[in-house]
């Protein structure tokens, strides 16, 4: 996902190219896991000659926006007791940036207000 966000839509040999690490991974690799990531929704394609073109489906904020919302929400439903959730969502937040909690209080008042 970095790659196309940072360099836009690639065949998968160019996602080959651009990828950093060892091992090097194989075309075959990369091939399939773009291919996963078209079918959960997070690529999209274009057929390009005999080569398919994947691009972001979802900015990295939206991304990561779905990330948190799929994981907050599955520990919420398993819990009897949200109260332990929320307060270590509230830490990190915190943890990461004590402002955070001022965007939190707004963004919680937002939502009130709108009545979603």
């Amino acid at each position: 996902m970095d790659v196309l966000w940072r360099s836009g839509p690639l065949a998968v040999r160019e996602v080959c190219e651009r990828l950093e690490g060892k091992p090097v991974l194989a075309y075959t690799t990369v091939m399939t896991t773009l291919d996963r990531l078209f079918k959960k929704g997070l690529l999209a394609r274009n057929k390009d000659g005999n080569a398919f073109v994947y691009e972001p489906a979802l900015t990295r904020d939206d991304y990561r926006r779905r990330i948190v919302e799929s994981t907050v929400s599955g520990l919420m439903a398993r819990s009897t007791d949200a109260d332990p959730v929320l307060a270590a969502f509230v830490d990190a937040a915190a943890e990461v940036d004590e402002e955070n909690l001022s965007r939190l209080e707004a963004l919680i008042a937002e939502r009130r207000k709108s009545g979603r």
